[in-house]
C-alpha cells in the first residue's frame, strides 16, 4: 500500500511541477486545426463511399 502511496505522490509531482500545459490560445488553435482535418477526413470519405456506391449500381445494372 505504501507504495501506491508513493506512486501517487510521485505522479502528482510530475503533474504539477514538470509538466508542460498549452496555453489557452495554444489549445484553441490546436482545437481548431483538429476540427477542419476531421471535416476533411470525413469530405474525403463520403466522396470515396459515393464513388463506390455508383460503381457498385453500374456493375449491378449491367449483370442485371
Amino acid at each position: 500500500m505504501k507504495r501506491f502511496i508513493q506512486y501517487v505522490k510521485n505522479a502528482y509531482n510530475e503533474l504539477v511541477n514538470k509538466v508542460t500545459w498549452p496555453s489557452w490560445k495554444s489549445l484553441q488553435a490546436s482545437t481548431v486545426v483538429v476540427m477542419v482535418a476531421s471535416l476533411v477526413f470525413a469530405i474525403v470519405i463520403l466522396c470515396m463511399d459515393l464513388v463506390f456506391e455508383n460503381a457498385m449500381k453500374g456493375i449491378y445494372n449491367l449483370l442485371y
